[in-house]
């Protein structure tokens, strides 16, 4: 009886050890799918996840932009105006104080977008009385939020120019978001945007808005890797696609950049990533479901 214990510890330990095995094999192959080589500079997994953090800055940048226009237009011109683009399941409130008018917008448990985006959680926004003036200084701060799930912690400072040279409205957004996904998984991205508004702008509806976005972000990703991301070629987003459909963004890491063209315009997930190197490679950006 002794015997037959000892040899089903001996076959009990040996099974544990034959699982550590296999588990910090598999460790070791995730790991090695993040590992750069070559001339790499960000891998494909890496890119989606950063692509998804521009998607959610552009997006809650979207949203404070469209309650102050909406907010700007009602109240200088004599005609009602109201705007699709945030549904029912939104709250907006507004106190008015002596200097600020602040708005809160509550998505609730969740709020399912136009866009197809699911937010939950409050934007936080404050801005000076006077909508007439040439430009505004936006504030912009969350609570409890998410996006598709993304548990999203920061604020951002937004000025607003009611007519850029080019006769458009235009923020400048200085943003700095922390984003966390229900793995764990956490990535965080700083700098300046500036986003033209450069068609739609006073339709009311929200399939026809169009933007030019440029500037520079620094991006920390998921295993602590930093890059510096700037846009050389202005980047398109038309809010009735999921995806950015032009323009170029440079990726920067330790002296070497790549360069992500988002192509000629169409509506897909496809973008060519070129190395340091000139070799090229089509990439598939994730930018959540659908």
């Amino acid at each position: 009886m002794k015997k037959r214990l000892k040899q089903l510890n001996l076959n009990t330990e040996l099974l544990v050890a034959m699982v550590l095995m296999v588990l910090a094999s598999c460790s070791k192959d995730e790991t090695a799918s993040e590992t750069l080589s070559g001339s790499e500079v960000i891998s494909a997994t890496e890119l989606k996840f950063s692509d998804e953090t521009e998607m959610i800055s552009e997006e809650v940048t979207a949203i404070a932009e469209d309650v102050y226009a909406t907010e700007e237009i009602a109240l200088t011109s004599k005609n009602d105006y109201t705007t699709d683009f945030l549904r029912d399941c939104v709250t907006i409130t507004t106190v008015v104080t002596d200097t600020t008018r602040e708005k809160t917008i509550d998505f609730g448990e969740g709020c399912e977008l136009p866009t197809g985006n699911m937010l939950s959680g409050i934007i936080y926004l404050s801005y000076a009385l006077d909508m007439e003036a040439a430009s505004a200084n936006i504030t912009l701060s969350l609570e409890n939020f998410t996006f598709n799930g993304v548990a999203i912690e920061g604020g951002a400072d937004i000025l607003r120019v009611r007519s850029n040279e080019n006769g458009n409205p235009q923020g400048t957004s200085n943003a700095a978001f922390t984003a966390t996904w229900p793995d764990g998984e956490t990535a965080s991205f700083t700098g300046t945007r500036t986003r033209e508004w450069i068609e739609g702008f006073g339709s009311g509806f929200w399939g026809d808005n169009v933007y030019l976005i440029t500037g520079k972000r620094t991006y920390t990703g998921r295993l602590g890797n930093v890059y510096e991301k700037e846009v050389v070629t202005p980047l398109r987003r038309e809010l009735a696609c999921r995806f950015i459909v032009s323009g170029v963004l440079d990726i920067s890491r330790n002296g070497s950049t790549a360069s992500l063209d988002f192509g000629d315009g169409s509506c897909d997930a496809k973008g060519v990533l070129t190395y340091p190197d000139g070799t090229e490679q089509e990439i598939f950006l994730r930018r959540f479901r659908n």
